[in-house]
């Protein structure tokens, strides 16, 4: 069996990597360099959408970022980012200007996954992440969300279009992520992405498929294997991450594995990213994280009886190992 690159979410640590704070770049880097004792290859980074000024500002900072993981003995750490839309730069907003306010920090994203020596961008950048429509106060479900989507979606793939031939020239691809309806209202599932990219010709323009929200969001199995067939087809099966329903501990949890991965890996050669959401507070409420926090070794005092977030990634690295061997030899 061929290895495969495995990669684990800073989300486990952070939503904002600070990289203008070079105290917090060396916490960042104690991070990277236990977590690939454990045997993780690489890692997704979050990159924060904080809404002050130009975001193609943000560029410079991210490379000098990039330079002190180099510095660091850090130069072969796979990397990949995590980006959100926001509701200000919306790709599916009515206002022409802020359509293009989209297309400027979605390009300037791109910027940064470049900077970073990436290929994948990832996450919910088609409807700005947890952000659920309403009409007159009241919030839109089943049908009348559907007939809010539709206009929606098609004022957004021109957008999407111009955004996939700016990532080609930086080879970068970008891989919308469906969400589940617990989340954020669309795209819920790998079919939506696929129905609104039928319209937008680059394959730069691809989809990112999480486990959590085939769980939670899917139609069933054999839809799923039909989209994932589809995907690939297109060659837009960009990024693949596996997370358990409640985005928490990999090793012991509600994950298929066999339906999730078997139509996957022979059709995906890239990473697979372990995504845990650790309960720090940018996740407390947009998640509803009852749950303890997985204590943060060197930031955190230890916790008894709870895990840190070191063994709930080595833990977790162990299980997708033991899968990836159970499917291939069987």
């Amino acid at each position: 069996m061929s290895v495969r690159d495995i990669y684990l979410s800073f989300f486990m640590f952070t939503v904002n990597l600070h990289p203008d704070d070079p105290q917090y770049t060396e916490v960042v880097v104690r991070h990277m360099k236990e977590l690939q004792n454990i045997g993780y290859t690489g890692f997704d980074m979050p990159v924060f959408p904080d809404g002050a000024g130009d975001p193609r500002a943000d560029v410079l900072r991210y490379e000098k970022l990039r330079e002190a993981l180099d510095a660091a003995g850090l130069e072969d750490v796979g990397l990949t980012t995590n980006v959100a839309t926001t509701p200000a730069c919306n790709p599916t907003s009515l206002i022409p200007e802020e359509r293009e306010a989209a297309l400027v920090y979605l390009k300037s994203r791109v910027d940064i996954t470049a900077a970073l020596r990436s290929t994948i961008m990832a996450g919910p950048v088609l409807f700005p992440y947890n952000v659920f429509p309403t009409h007159n106060g009241q919030p839109l479900w089943s049908d009348a969300l559907q007939d809010w989507l539709r206009p929606r979606y098609q004022i957004a793939q021109p957008l999407f279009e111009r955004l996939g031939e700016y990532a080609a020239e930086k080879g970068v691809q970008v891989a919308i992520e469906p969400v589940d309806h617990w989340e954020t209202p669309a795209p819920n599932m790998v079919r939506d992405v696929l129905d609104f990219l039928a319209d937008v010709r680059s394959p730069h323009i691809g989809v990112c498929v999480d486990s959590s929200h085939v769980v939670l969001g899917s139609s069933g199995p054999e839809t799923y294997r039909r989209d994932i067939q589809d995907a690939a087809g297109q060659q837009r099966l960009h990024y693949v991450q596996v997370s358990p329903p409640d985005r928490g501990e990999v090793a012991d949890s509600w994950i298929p594995w066999r339906t999730f991965l078997g139509p996957v890996l022979p059709v995906y050669d890239g990473p697979l990213l372990i995504e845990v959401f650790n309960a720090i507070p940018a996740f407390l409420n947009s998640l509803r994280l009852t749950r303890r926090k997985f204590w943060i070794p060197m930031e955190d005092e230890p916790v008894p009886g709870v895990p840190s977030a070191y063994e709930v990634a080595e833990d977790g690295i162990k299980k997708l190992r033991s899968e990836l061997t159970a499917l291939h030899t069987t």
